[in-house]
């Protein structure tokens, strides 16, 4: 029984050993040992040339352990692996039983498609990876690669790299943690905070997960993403970026910070076409004009931004509503200049400032383009202004006429001219003991009329008027309030998240305006 478990032992270990290919020496000038010094070695010199399982080495001096299958070449080390990969180094140690080789001093290996340079290195012919634990460079046709540590599979031409990693291509400097890139196809894969940075014109993109191809310049970025450039700067969840086609889209969370006018643009979708100066943005987007003490907040279901820095314009569309301390409104369409500092309402618009409601067909707010302060408002056709009683909420007083033309100091209403079938309906109150004393209905060409603290204090009337003084328990209840008296208080942004509530299409004349679909209202010529 002891015997044929002998004997089985022996098979085993002369198949084991035979699956084991041994280091064969081609050739050498001088053989010798020294079992003092080296045991169980042979040193060669000399021309020195080995093979092992399709691979060769060539060295200047070698010690070769043939018990364990093991050589160390000294000197103009060379290993090459048929015709993939060309090994140089000064040392390498070599392991014919596991086929690890280890490489020191001066390393070079090239293949079919790079070339890396380090220090030391370890190659697995097995798995045929090749692993830098301390500085490496590698290098292809068209880019360079640099990092602390780094692997290279042969195999699927993948290097993947970490710590203080940089890339330099034609077009970029990459700086990242960690990242994969591909030597066949030029391919990054971006696993870590990374940075690229445009070498024509200094933009920058920021990410931690992500693709980037530095054959054209296309890019992905999944996690965490900013792209700055002169004007702009640009933040999303999620960037799709062509560098040379000036185009970016962002999904979820998206920022569009413009330095120079202190807008910010925020959304969850939003195209960016650099070359054209344009982006437009949708799904909860809203544009912040960034003042020290109030800003003011623009929202819509569309907003488009186009010009140059200096000259840029803001298109809002659909179920568009403003917010600012002082000041609010809500119509169907916006169009704010940077140029002229001159914002437009459009379709059913009504603005609403301190205790006044106004509205008209058209409206029109001019602001100083310096301090960003209201300077004048015109409202042209249909022009209204209602101001609830500060007494009695149930009544109204109520200036109406053809078009209404205000002027502002220090962002409140100064002056207010209604030209044209001008007439006012005001309650007199008595200051002191907060009752209405008189009721005064007015109706001439043109009124004038003069604000102190958002209250009327001076009127004035041009050419013929017509107008009457009641008690109150004297004037008639048919005109307590105008034709085309509308309160729209429960329509009023109360605070700037208000923006986004009851986002219903408008209905105007009894029809529902027709809402377009995102993007709808944009194309871009090539």
């Amino acid at each position: 029984m002891k015997k044929e478990i002998i004997f089985l032992f022996l098979l085993y270990a002369v198949g084991c050993f035979s699956q084991t290919q041994r280091i064969k020496i081609l050739s050498s000038d001088i053989s010798t040992v020294d079992e003092e010094k080296f045991p169980n070695a042979t040193i060669l010199s000399g021309n020195v040339k080995f093979a092992h399982d399709g691979a060769t080495l060539e060295c200047k001096q070698a010690l070769f352990y043939r018990d364990k299958n093991i050589f160390k070449a000294v000197g103009d080390v060379v290993i090459e692996q048929g015709d993939s990969i060309i090994h140089y180094s000064d040392f390498t140690t070599y392991n014919g039983n596991t086929k690890i080789v280890k490489s020191w001093g001066s390393v070079e290996v090239n293949d079919k498609q790079m070339k890396l340079t380090t220090d030391t290195l370890y190659f697995n012919r097995n798995k045929q990876t090749l692993f830098y634990p301390n500085n490496g460079t590698i290098r292809d046709k068209k880019n360079t690669l640099k990092s602390v540590i780094g692997t290279y599979d042969a195999k699927r031409k993948k290097f993947t790299a970490r710590k203080n990693v940089y890339i330099t291509t034609p077009d970029n400097n990459l700086k990242s943690n960690h990242l994969d890139y591909f030597t066949d196809t030029n391919l990054v894969y971006l696993h870590g905070a990374s940075t690229i940075t445009n070498l024509k014109d200094s933009t920058k993109i920021y990410s931690e997960k992500g693709f980037y191809n530095t054959n054209n310049n296309i890019s992905h970025f999944v996690k965490n993403t900013k792209i700055s450039s002169k004007n702009l700067t640009i933040f999303a969840d999620s960037i799709y970026y062509d560098k040379n086609k000036g185009f970016a889209s962002a999904t979820n969370k998206i920022r569009v910070i413009d330095t120079i006018n202190n807008v910010i643009t925020k959304g969850n979708y939003a195209e960016i076409f650099e070359k054209k100066d344009s982006l437009f943005i949708v799904d909860k987007a809203v544009g912040i004009t960034i003042q020290e003490n109030d800003s003011t907040y623009i929202h819509g279901d569309t907003i488009m931004v186009t010009g140059k820095p200096e000259k840029r314009v803001m298109r809002i569309y659909h179920n568009a509503k403003i917010f600012k301390s002082n000041l609010q409104g809500k119509c169907d369409s916006i169009y704010s200049s940077q140029v002229t500092g001159i914002t437009k309402m459009f379709k059913n618009p009504v603005l609403w400032l301190e205790k006044s409601q106004i509205t008209g067909n058209y409206i029109q707010i001019s602001s100083n383009k310096k301090t960003n302060e209201l300077d004048s408002l015109k409202i042209l056709k249909n022009g209204f202004i209602i101001q609830k009683d500060s007494v009695n909420p149930n009544n109204f007083n109520q200036i109406k006429g053809q078009n209404i033309y205000g002027k502002f100091k220090s962002n409140k209403i100064e002056t207010l001219l209604i030209k044209g079938n001008a007439e006012s309906l005001y309650y007199n109150t008595n200051e002191n003991t907060k009752k209405v004393e008189t009721i005064t209905k007015e109706i001439a060409s043109d009124i004038e009329f003069t604000f102190k603290n958002n209250e009327i204090y001076e009127t004035k009337y041009f050419k013929k008027s017509e107008g009457k003084t009641y008690p109150p328990s004297k004037f008639p209840k048919e005109y307590k309030k105008f034709k085309g008296f509308i309160w729209r208080e429960d329509e009023r942004p109360k605070t700037k998240d208000d923006i986004f509530k009851n986002n219903k299409p408008l209905t105007i004349n009894n029809k529902k305006n027709k809402i377009l679909k995102a993007k709808d209202n944009f194309i871009y010529e090539k």
